[in-house]
Formats: C-alpha cells, sequence, structure tokens
C-alpha cells in the first residue's frame, strides 16, 4: 500500500471512530427507534432497547381495579393520599387521572409505592373545576378508578415545573393553566366529533368527557390499526408520537414488561390528542432519525433535580424545544430510574 493511501486509511478510521463516539453521545442509552406506524393524523415511533430484570409492578390502574391501593381525599386539591395494602409494588405515573373524590385530580409526578406501604402523599392538580362534592353514586372520600392518561401536551408543560402555592394550597396560575387546558381539549374534541362531550353530571369533568361514547367509538379506528404493532417486540421500552407531522411527546420505561401494561393507556390519551388536532389537517410523517434527535435535544440540557416527596427525585433537563423529566427512587443509583417523559414544547 503506498504511503497516500496508508495516510488516508487512517484519517478515514479516525473519522469512523469521532461519528461512532458522537452517535454513543446522542444515545447514551443504546435505544433504537422503529416506525412510523400511523393511522390519520397520529404516528407511532416505538424505542427499543434492553428491559431491566425483576418482577414488573401493578400499574395504578391494576392496583385500584384489584382494590389493593386505596386512594383517599383529604381535602386539599394539590395532594392526596394513596396506600399501596398489597403485596407487590405499584407503579404510578404523572399523568394519570383519578376519578371520583370531591373532584378528579390528575397525579403530578411518577414514583413506586413499596409494598404495605403506609399512607403516602402525592402531589396533583385538578382537572375538574368548580366541584367540591359526591357526584351520583360515588363516595366523596376516596378515588375509584384510573384508567386514562392526561391527554392534553399543554397541561403536561403546565406541569413539568414547580410553582409557588398560595395559603390555600391551590397553586395559582398553574392550576388555572391547567383547567384551561381541560376546556380546550372538551371544546375541540365536541368540534371535531361533531357533538358535545361534556358529560351531564359535570360539565367540567375530564374524566367524563373520556368516557364520552363518540370518542371511544372513534378511538376505537385507532387502536385496531396501532395498538397491535406495539405488542410484537420483547424490546420495546417506550414510544414517541407525533400529531400532524410534529412531535408531541415521548415516554420510556426501564422494562417492556411495564411498557406493555402502560401502552394501551398510553395510546388513547395519544389519540384523544390527535382527534382533538385533526383540524389541523394532515402532514406526512417524520422519518425514525428526527425522534431520535428528539429524544437526545434534551441531553444537552442543564440538569435540575427537585423532589417529588421524600421518596421520589426528579431529574429534570429544560432545553429549548422540549423538556425532559426522569424519576429516580430518593436513595438509589442512576441505574435505577423509574420513568422517563419526554414533552415538546
Amino acid at each position: 500500500m503506498s504511503t497516500r493511501w496508508k495516510i488516508f486509511a487512517a484519517l478515514f478510521s479516525l473519522c469512523v471512530l469521532h461519528v461512532g463516539a458522537r452517535a454513543e453521545t446522542d444515545n447514551p442509552d443504546g435505544y433504537r427507534f422503529s416506525g412510523p406506524v400511523s393511522h390519520g393524523n397520529l404516528a407511532i415511533y416505538f424505542v427499543h432497547g434492553s428491559s431491566r430484570g425483576g418482577l414488573v409492578p401493578l400499574t395504578l390502574q391494576e392496583a385500584m381495579a384489584k382494590k389493593v391501593v386505596e386512594v383517599r381525599e383529604i381535602g386539599r386539591v394539590n395532594e392526596v393520599q394513596i396506600e399501596n395494602v398489597g403485596d407487590e409494588e405499584v407503579f404510578i405515573q404523572a399523568g394519570d387521572i383519578m376519578k371520583g373524590g370531591q373532584q378528579d385530580r390528575v397525579l403530578s409526578s411518577s414514583l413506586m409505592l413499596p409494598p404495605r406501604s403506609g399512607a403516602v402523599s402525592v402531589a396533583s392538580y385538578c382537572v375538574e373545576s368548580g366541584r367540591w362534592s359526591a357526584r351520583s353514586g360515588e363516595d366523596s372520600h376516596i378515588f375509584s378508578s384510573s384508567n386514562a392518561i392526561l391527554p392534553s401536551r399543554r397541561a403536561k408543560l403546565e406541569m413539568a415545573g414547580p410553582a409557588p402555592a398560595r395559603p390555600d394550597g391551590s397553586s395559582g396560575s398553574r392550576q388555572r393553566g391547567i383547567w384551561n387546558s381541560v376546556a380546550q381539549i372538551q371544546g375541540k374534541l365536541s368540534s371535531n366529533l361533531g357533538a358535545p362531550v361534556a358529560a351531564p353530571q359535570s360539565q367540567t369533568s375530564l374524566q367524563l368527557s373520556l368516557e364520552n361514547g363518540r370518542l371511544e367509538r372513534e378511538q376505537a379506528q385507532y387502536v385496531a390499526a396501532i395498538e397491535p404493532q406495539g405488542e410484537h417486540d420483547n424490546d420495546i421500552v417506550g414510544y414517541v408520537f407525533a400529531v400532524n407531522g410534529k412531535v408531541n411527546g415521548a415516554d420510556v420505561y426501564p422494562s417492556n414488561g411495564l411498557f406493555r401494561k402502560m401502552w394501551p393507556k398510553l395510546l388513547r390519551a395519544s389519540i384523544t390528542e390527535a382527534i382533538s388536532e385533526r383540524d389541523l389537517g394532515n402532514a406526512p410523517a417524520l422519518p425514525a432519525a428526527a425522534i431520535k434527535e428528539f429524544i437526545s435535544r434534551a441531553a444537552g440540557a442543564q440538569t435540575v433535580e427537585t423532589h417529588a416527596g421524600e421518596r421520589t427525585r426528579i431529574l429534570v433537563n429544560d432545553s429549548a424545544k422540549v423538556i425532559s423529566l426522569e424519576s429516580r427512587p430518593a436513595a438509589a443509583p442512576a441505574s435505577a430510574w423509574l420513568h422517563r417523559s419526554y414533552i415538546a414544547k
């Protein structure tokens, strides 16, 4: 080999090494992305990665259905009390909607409840303005179910950062922003479905709107086209979704088992957002490379650590275009993270 070609080969190998190192930095967890799987104006991309071993916890939805978790009203808008009375861990996700109590709530942080946890206070926001009493046939002291995830990017952004509390225990402008988001999504759904989704029992209840029969029938078409695709591969640990050709958000979990448990609930929330935004028209789906960029974009931002009670740390990376939140048990190492969420700005 000539001296010129030896020099070229050496330079080429350095370039290859440099590109490989950069890719690893952009994607430190080694995630692989596939998709899109599309229906209408909704595109779903799957996040593939290794799964953590061990037992898969119950979701809050499962635990409440089994009656091994009790969620109690304590008379404060921005706080509920949750107790795991069972023998399995229970995963709670930021965005879980609680039905019942004196008003429906959404939980604002992801955490793991250990078996026999005792009573734990969890931060919440109201997603049903005005009501502060029992609905017909319900117990105002407890919450009955958690079958839906908050289907609003705007509301998720409202919850993503801290807000100073007022003396009455409410969070002021942040709570008003979430009420406005609820009203907005109700209005858009009503317009795009051609019928009001607000329930006569409580016009402001987001949960009751999500139980609207017309909405559920419309969702079924998306579910039939997309849901089975999330159950094919055993290395899917998360998903990213885009509406009208723009990335909306993502959720990633430490195992395929936990993702599969959350997948139906997550998908229906994404479908609801897509239906509410359908008036903006369809746009071409993004390539998978754009999804990788979305996930990695927040990594370059400064990390700010907050706490959700004594049990959970939240690591927040807030960049110009995306905010990411990673939940970890307070005393656990970084490898023991519970949930990663990404929200487009």
